[in-house]
């Protein structure tokens, strides 16, 4: 999809270092948030909510201790919000692995890594915390072939100033 026909599907976009933050609503709640490469062109919010989100997500881009507010649609399988749920208890500069998540909920690591891909709402659950045992794993359920959604991941670890374990240094921090 180009990028000005894409643009259409958003309430605002806001530009971020690493690309753009695509931001989707209807009447009361934020439906989806979702990652977009540097060829989309910021958006200006098109509702009250959407300038809400649009706010929040620059206060956070700004300020790696904001916390967000914001009226998130329901969505997910029961297993996928408490996967969510895990993950929001995860601290700023903190990472956990897919193992650990899955241990402390009584479930697999793979299960634990589609529900972080299914995630609806990147930065407000903040899936980028998960890390594989062996580095920094996946991110957003994508075929990162040319590499943007890693580098996303890293942008917010970095940001977020997640320290990694000795045996990731060379695959989170290139």
């Amino acid at each position: 999809m180009k990028p000005d026909r894409a643009t259409q599907l958003f309430n605002a976009i806001v530009a971020a270092p690493f690309g753009a933050l695509g931001i989707r609503t209807d009447a009361d709640t934020v439906r989806e948030l979702v990652y977009l490469p540097p060829s989309f062109a910021a958006k200006s919010a098109d509702s009250a909510l959407a300038e809400q989100a649009a706010q929040q997500v620059t206060q956070y881009l700004q300020d790696a201790d904001f916390v967000f507010d914001l009226p998130l649609a329901e969505a997910g399988t029961d297993f996928q919000r408490k996967v969510w749920q895990e993950i929001r208890a995860i601290p700023r500069g903190a990472v956990r692995t897919y193992g650990h998540v899955a241990r402390v909920i009584g479930s697999a690591p793979r299960a634990v890594g589609q529900a972080c891909g299914a995630n609806w709402f990147p930065l407000v659950i903040p899936c980028h915390r998960v890390t594989a045992t062996g580095g920094l794993g996946g991110f957003a359920n994508q075929d990162d072939e040319n590499g943007f959604h890693l580098s996303v991941k890293r942008w917010l670890l970095r940001h977020e100033g997640a320290t990694a374990s000795p045996w990731q240094q060379q695959s989170i921090w290139p």
